[in-house]
């Protein structure tokens, strides 16, 4: 079990705010913990480890892919990884560390969205793609086949903010006790759906993948498997 989290904003993330987030959530990771900011500091990425493949700091995250483009944060277990690792080694990819996070990040990098259905695990992911000159920026989010990890978002215009745990959702994206969601929960003993406690606050259905465009303000999520 590990936290993943991240923050995208119109202006500078402030970090202590940040790292408070991300420590909120010491208890799914001990082991070890990592941020990333870009340069403008508007994009903030954190992770909480429990080191389970790859105990040494090869495996630290969030990962950044060789070329620099894209940078990673995973929670979550890949069964399958050695056969993907050796299905990339065979189309010329290098690997520096003997973790599945760098397997998901490679694979990523190979097929794009296409990845998702190469992973047998569980899993909730977030990759920040910080594009090109024929590819926007991204941030790009996904959830295993029956939801085994959580993850939760939201968004407000061009700002956008995900965690693993509702706490470590920023207060400035939470409003308050969902009635509708509050019901719910009440007379099914659940919230169902993509509905979440909170006022503002959504769950990535399982077997999804969610993009967001800062740039465009854009939100979409797909079904990538059924």
């Amino acid at each position: 079990m590990c936290a993943i989290v991240g923050v995208i904003s119109e202006q500078p993330v402030q970090e202590s705010e940040f790292l408070k987030c991300r420590d909120v959530m010491s208890h799914r990771g001990p082991d070890d913990a990592g941020v990333w900011f870009n340069q403008e500091g508007t994009v903030a990425l954190g992770h909480r480890r429990l080191s389970i493949i790859d105990l040494s700091h090869s495996g630290h995250q969030p990962m950044i892919s060789r070329c620099g483009r894209y940078i990673l944060v995973f929670n979550g277990e890949i069964y399958n990884y050695l056969e993907v690792r050796e299905e990339l080694i065979a189309l010329g990819h290098q690997f520096v560390s003997t973790s599945d996070t760098e397997v998901v990040l490679i694979a990523y990098v190979e097929w794009g969205e296409g990845c998702l259905i190469r992973f047998n695990g569980m899993f909730a992911l977030a990759l920040w793609d910080k594009g090109d000159s024929n590819t926007a920026r991204s941030l790009f989010l996904a959830r295993d086949r029956v939801g085994k990890k959580p993850l939760y978002y939201s968004h407000a215009g061009s700002s956008f903010s995900f965690s693993s745990e509702l706490k470590g959702i920023p207060s400035s994206f939470r409003g308050d006790i969902d009635l509708g969601s509050l019901n719910f929960y009440l007379a099914l003993g659940y919230v169902p759906g993509d509905r979440c406690i909170v006022e503002g606050v959504m769950k990535l259905p399982p077997a999804c993948f969610a993009r967001f465009r800062p740039d465009r303000s854009e939100l979409t999520v797909n079904r990538w498997w059924k």
